[in-house]
């Protein structure tokens, strides 16, 4: 089980702990309760949602394609979104011309703007690429 799912079924548990909550709407009585309601559903929103984000953002990809040797080392070339990922650190076992599924990890280039990949596992080599 992956890190995204462990997050999806915490989010799912949260929410049906929520929904169990019988609900309290005659005991709010003025409009002060409501707001205050209201701000921390609000918060409680804008938590998950920042959560979400900053954990898809550092999440690790697999991408499956082409390897093909680059102007600095080596790339792969994803087969879905046809974006060319630059792989740097470790990458024995990955081989040019070969279809793999890699497990990768974003990283900034220091002192430039280009984001490069460190293979991080090899999940998958599917073979000679196709001409």
């Amino acid at each position: 089980m992956t890190s995204t799912h462990l997050w999806r079924v915490a989010l799912i548990g949260i929410l049906c702990a929520a929904l169990a909550i019988p609900a309290a709407a005659d005991k709010l009585e003025t409009d002060a309760d409501r707001g205050l309601a209201l701000a921390i559903v609000a918060v409680a929103a804008v938590v998950v949602v920042v959560v979400l984000v900053v954990h898809n953002a550092s999440q690790k990809r697999t991408i499956t394609g082409c390897v093909s040797t680059a102007q600095d080392g080596m790339a792969v070339t994803g087969e879905k979104d046809k974006r060319v990922y630059s792989l740097s650190g470790g990458t024995a076992g990955v081989q040019s011309g070969e279809r793999m599924t890699l497990r990768l990890k974003k990283i900034k280039t220091k002192g430039s703007n280009n984001v490069t990949w460190e293979t991080v596992k090899i999940t998958k080599d599917l073979g000679v690429c196709p001409p």
